[in-house]
This record gives structure tokens, C-alpha cells and sequence, in this order.
């Protein structure tokens, strides 16, 4: 079977990727906006398409000989009308399928009705109306899930991060709204086996565990974490400065906080049976358990894929060689001697997270803050794995653009900015150079970039000196040669 899997860079796509690797009767195919994402262990099994939805050109080389095609793709991520976007890319993707003689498209959605639904919801709806608007031509099996529990999942972290740093939780009266969460290696197990599904026409597969309010979810969490917490249910007067708080307290966007937040005001439970008709085999474990794995899978340093895996766009430094003269520059080269190479890169790899940025790990959180103020990602967000990147990772307030081992790791800015930089390591001989880019946007870009100038001489090159620090600590370890 020749499957064309979308969005696989992504948070579910990247876990989907993994397991329809392995299964011997699929020959895969990958749908990314770019190649760099996908590991080197995937791209020796399988096939890689560059493209992008709103590209018919490319979308049609991508589904030549196509049996089934999942869709796993959305704009929420994505500067301006994401409803707009998404109802465009879905269209598209849908009549480039019909065109090249697919014959199942498999799309997850959100769980909901259209009343009262918020605008990513409604928007998760309106894709899957789309995708299977034409079941004269193409059939559609189209999942409808509610709140996803595992480790690196939105909804995971808003919930652990709100529940474990919140003693006292003021929440809105609509708490006690109904919903169904489910794991997401349930959530997997069914996309998988959607592809043998033997059923005609399209079919639209409601999923979930059980169903519960988000007030049970908190108070559930907090048995879980085993810490005590009071829940105080309110009428908010403000529910955008409730936003704007609850942005500073979570690891996630202001934009995607408020559309999860927003959600809560309608209901997402099962609307059908088709999941106990279609897939009687599958029965998705409790809350609890769903709960349980994620902490494991986090504690075992296994965590696969994030929410923010698949969330802007990248863009080489080696760009700017259109316009050299607008791009501003600071250099730190620092000589590491006789350090191996190898421990002054796993220095390098090592940076951000619970690790931090040194000596001045406050300014960073002061900057981290200020950015969570206007409406960016801070460094809360951390990073996926304390002992490994890959390309696409986002590394608190940075997204990692590239690497090459043993050589250069490029990251690219994510935090608000009037403009765009890239911070670059690099390793020649026994030399790290160190490089801060950034491309202004008019005049505010200047002047940002000259005010921070004289606090980038302590944050770089204390940096740079405090990697070769722990490398040397490194090479000790390693047994390599140091002077």
C-alpha cells in the first residue's frame, strides 16, 4: 500500500511516522515543507516530497500513486486567517487526491458541535466537511477527538504546568463542561488501523476514554501529582486578562492558550458509535492511565514529539547573502584547544532548558518574560529532551534550524522581535565561533539591536567561555585528551 503521510514533522504525525515505518505492507511517503526536519534514520526508509498544501504543483508529484493519504495538517500555527488557510489547504489537498486517483483520505479532527464551537474548533470542523464533500470520488475517514493526553501534547503540558504550579485555582463557571479525553497511542492505534478499514462511503469516527468535566480533569490531575489544590469557580468579568495571566503561567503561545481555553465553553463528547462499530479491538485506557504514561514516557526521556514540533516556518541564516549589508552581526570566537571537538558540540547541545544559559540565565528569563508579556513563547517552553536536538525542536525561546554534527547548530529566534536573528555555533579546528545574526524591520529593528548591543558582550562571551568550561568537564568524563 503507498501512503502518503502530511504533516509529519508534527506532534501526531511525527509518532504516526514511526510506527507506519514499521509495518511491512506500507510503502511511505512523507509530505514536508521541508526535508531538513525529518531524521536521517527515517530518510534511508522512506520517501520524501517537499511541498506545501496551498502548492498544487507540488501536492500532485506528492500523491502520484497513492492508496491512502492521511491529513494531518493545520494552520493555527501560521500568521494570519489560520480559517482561511485551512479551509484553502484542505480544498486543495482534496482535489489533488480525486485528481491523482487516491482512493481514502484519513483525517483527525476535533471533537465538538458546530454551535457554540471556538474558532479552532469550528475550524477542525469546517477541514473535515471539506475533505469529505465529494464522497462520489474519494472516501473519508475522518476521526473526531477531544483533548489528547501524552507527554508533549498542548493539552498535557497546559494541564500539568496549570495544576502543579497553581495552588489556588480560579477558573471559569464552564469548568463543569463535559469532555472525553483520550492517550495518544490510542489515538494512533486507530489511525493506523483506519488505513485497512473495510467500510464504504465516508465515515466520520467519534473517539474518547470517558467522559468527565475539565473540573474532575484538574482535580484528578492533582491527585495524580499528588499535591492539594482548590478550585474556585468564577464568573469572569475579563476573560481576556484571564487569558493574558494564563498565558504567563503556560508553556504555549497566547494564541493557542486561547483557543484551547476558549474550547472549554463547549461541550466534546461522542456523538456517535462508530469507534465501538468500526474498531472493536481498540479499547482506550482510562484518564489515569493515559495520564500515567505521559509521566513515564517524560521521566524515561522518551518524549518523541511536542505540540510546537510543527509550529513556524524555517529559514537558513545562509539567507541573508541576498542582503548582506541590512544583516547585523556579533562574533564571539573563543580556542578550546585540545578539548575534543565532540565534548565542546555536546556542550553546545546541551544549552537552554532545565540546563539554562549560564551566568546570566536571568537576563534570559527577564527577556523570556517580556516576551511572554506580549503574547510569544518565553523560554517556558523548554525543550523536548535534556540529551538530544533535532531539526524543527524548539529550545525555549529558539527553534533548532539546523545541524550538523559535530560542526554547527543553527537557531532561529521564535520570541517577538522587531525583526528576525539566528544565533549560530560553530566548530573550526580547535576554534567555537560563536554568532548572533539579525535582520532589522525599519527603524525599531535598529534600535532594539543597539540598545541589547552592550548586554550581548556579557551574555556571549560569557557563553562562550562557560561552554569550553563544560566541555572541558566533559572530556574529563570521556577520557579525552585536555589541556
Amino acid at each position: 500500500m503507498k501512503v502518503l503521510l502530511t504533516g509529519a514533522t508534527g506532534y501526531i504525525g511525527r509518532r504516526l511516522k514511526d510506527i507506519l515505518m514499521d509495518d511491512p505492507g506500507v510503502d511511505l511517503r512523507l509530505f514536508v515543507r521541508n526535508a531538513r526536519r525529518v531524521s536521517e534514520a527515517a530518510k534511508g526508509r522512506v520517501e520524501i516530497c517537499e511541498g506545501d498544501s496551498l502548492d498544487r504543483e507540488s501536492l500532485d508529484r506528492a500523491l502520484q500513486g497513492v492508496d491512502v493519504a492521511y491529513y494531518l495538517i493545520h494552520s493555527m500555527g501560521s500568521r494570519g486567517d489560520f480559517m482561511e488557510l485551512d479551509r484553502a489547504s484542505a480544498l486543495n489537498f482534496r482535489e489533488a487526491c480525486i485528481a491523482a486517483g487516491v482512493r481514502r483520505i484519513i483525517y483527525l479532527g476535533g471533537l465538538g458541535a458546530k454551535e457554540g464551537a471556538s474558532r479552532h474548533l469550528l475550524s477542525r470542523i469546517e477541514t473535515g466537511e471539506i475533505l469529505s464533500a465529494r464522497p462520489d470520488r474519494i472516501q473519508t475517514i475522518w476521526f473526531r477527538a477531544a483533548m489528547i493526553i501524552g507527554a508533549g501534547s498542548a493539552s498535557f503540558e497546559i494541564l500539568w504546568n496549570f495544576v502543579e504550579k497553581v495552588p489556588f485555582m480560579i477558573v471559569p463557571l464552564q469548568i463543569a463542561t463535559k469532555t472525553e479525553p483520550i492517550a495518544v497511542d490510542d489515538v494512533l492505534t486507530y489511525l493506523m488501523l483506519a488505513k485497512d478499514l473495510d467500510a464504504e462511503g465516508d465515515v466520520v469516527v467519534d473517539i474518547g476514554s470517558e467522559v468527565m468535566s475539565y473540573e474532575d480533569i484538574l482535580k484528578r490531575t492533582a491527585g495524580l501529582l499528588a499535591v492539594r489544590r482548590r478550585v474556585a469557580k468564577v464568573r469572569l468579568p475579563f476573560p481576556r486578562l484571564y487569558i493574558y495571566i494564563a498565558t504567563l503561567i503556560f508553556p504555549v503561545s497566547r494564541r493557542i492558550t486561547a483557543a484551547l481555553l476558549k474550547g472549554v465553553n463547549c461541550e466534546t463528547v461522542r456523538q456517535n458509535d462508530a469507534a465501538d462499530r468500526y474498531f472493536p479491538g481498540i479499547a482506550p485506557v482510562p484518564f489515569e492511565e493515559a495520564m500515567r504514561l505521559a509521566f513515564r514516557e517524560i521521566e524515561n526521556k522518551q518524549v518523541l514529539s511536542r505540540w510546537s514540533d510543527s509550529g513556524g516556518r524555517l529559514h537558513d541564516v545562509l539567507d541573508h547573502a541576498a542582503y548582506p549589508h541590512e544583516v547585523l552581526v556579533d562574533r564571539t570566537v573563543r580556542s578550546f584547544g585540545d578539548i575534543p571537538a565532540a565534548s565542546v558540540f555536546r556542550s553546545i547541545m546541551a544549552l537552554g532548558g532545565e540546563e539554562g544559559w549560564f551566568t546570566y540565565h536571568f537576563l534570559w528569563e527577564i527577556r523570556g518574560f517580556i516576551d511572554r508579556l506580549f503574547g510569544g513563547y518565553g523560554i517556558s517552553r523548554g525543550r523536548r529532551s535534556a540529551g538530544s536536538l533535532r531539526i524543527g525542536d524548539s529550545l525555549d525561546f529558539w527553534r533548532v534550524a539546523d545541524i550538523m554534527e559535530n560542526r554547527r547548530l543553527l537557531l532561529q529566534a521564535q520570541m517577538r522581535l522587531p525583526g528576525r536573528a539566528w544565533l549560530e555555533f560553530v566548530i573550526e579546528g580547535g576554534t567555537l565561533v560563536q554568532t548572533a545574526y539579525f535582520l532589522p524591520h525599519g527603524l525599531w529593528g535598529y534600535i532594539y539591536w543597539y540598545l541589547l548591543k552592550p548586554s550581548h558582550y556579557l551574555i556571549f562571551s560569557d557563553m562562550a567561555r562557560n561552554i569550553i568550561t563544560r566541555a572541558r568537564e566533559f572530556g574529563k568524563k570521556e577520557g579525552g585528551r585536555i589541556t
